[in-house]
């Protein structure tokens, strides 16, 4: 696909600076970028080498446009306007086009206008397929399970029973939503399933990564609100809540009955504690581990950065000797106070 700079500029609400006739065929990174390609600029340290860039058009902050000697288009935020610019060149073919004739629909199931379903899928009794939803092949939507129109679900996703999808959500591929959380009793030594009778509600315009696991509730339900982002490989056990905005980054575990409120930004390869609390506009950097409730928003860290190697061994070992460096700074301590006199 490709638009003239004067389209670009009309459809994202920018201000061109230079031919609106050029036309553009691609979005290509800063430095490689060539005549027919447009790129950004958002890092101010860049902006020596904007007198050099070969860029056919750049995506400039008002404060960057005079550095620029070529084409531009104005922006009070580049890379806002990068993301949008990007879904109007996008070329991602869609999960599934008409319906396959290996798709298995039971009776019952409830179909909407412009529906797509790849090869291979099933789509049990009482499920409900909103307009517009794209099913890709392979995937599995059980009973009574509810897709929102426009809802996109790349192959082999499962959806299981009763679970709640709203519009305009993503689903990438392996991933599924609604198996059982981890619930179990010991009796004398003998593990005792608990039925987990919840399930999973998602709002609206939520993206979820590839193999990512979204447990069902025991009792009550596993919710997810809208706008929502999760990257890969992360996996939200029973009765977790998120609230509105949050973003979790790939391998990161919730654990259940924990409450992650609005706007919350979660690093990589995170462990959150079950039953606990984490308020508005937190941000937890990557392999932190979250044991209590945050109750303050801010930004919080627990994970060790990378040491070279021998510094690592010689930290890890004075670490164990901190005990006993405790025990003996107590001892001076209680010889040292007024008290011992």
């Amino acid at each position: 696909m490709t638009l003239s700079l004067g389209q670009i500029a009309e459809q994202l609400g920018l201000t061109l600076q230079g031919d609106p006739e050029l036309v553009i065929s691609n979005i290509a990174p800063f430095e490689k970028a060539g005549a027919q390609e447009i790129s950004f600029l958002t890092n101010a340290k860049y902006k020596p080498l904007l007198a050099t860039s070969k860029a056919g058009a750049l995506i400039l902050s008002k404060s960057h446009a005079d550095a620029f000697p070529g084409n531009a288009l104005i922006s009070e935020d580049p890379y806002v306007s990068y993301a949008q610019l990007a879904q109007l060149l996008d070329t991602t073919p869609a999960c599934a086009s008409s319906i396959h004739p290996s798709a298995v629909i039971e009776d019952g199931a409830r179909i909407g206008d412009s529906v797509s379903i790849g090869a291979n899928a099933v789509i049990e009794s009482g499920a409900v397929l909103g307009n517009g939803a794209q099913i890709g092949a392979g995937c599995f939507i059980g009973k009574n399970a509810k897709i929102g129109a426009n809802t996109k679900l790349w192959a082999n996703c499962s959806i299981y029973h009763e679970v709640q999808i709203g519009q305009q959500c993503l689903i990438q591929s392996n991933t599924v939503i609604g198996c059982d959380g981890f619930g179990y009793a010991n009796k004398q030594g003998q593990w005792v399933k608990i039925p987990q009778l919840g399930t999973v509600i998602i709002g609206d315009k939520v993206e979820i990564g590839a193999s990512v696991a979204i447990d069902r509730g025991a009792l009550d339900n596993t919710e997810i609100a809208s706008n929502v982002i999760i990257d890969n490989q992360v996996h939200i056990a029973h009765n977790v809540t998120i609230g509105t905005g949050t973003a979790i980054a790939g391998t990161t575990g919730i654990a259940g009955s924990t409450n992650i409120g609005r706007y919350c930004i979660i690093g990589g390869g995170v462990g959150i504690n079950g039953h606990i609390e984490v308020c508005d506009q937190v941000t937890i950097t990557g392999y932190s581990m979250v044991t209590k409730s945050i109750r303050e928003p801010g930004t919080y860290s627990s994970g060790m950065p990378t040491q070279a190697n021998r510094q690592w061994r010689k930290s890890m070992a004075r670490l164990s000797q901190i005990d006993e460096m405790h025990k003996r700074i107590v001892s001076l301590e209680r010889k040292n106070s007024p008290e011992a006199d």
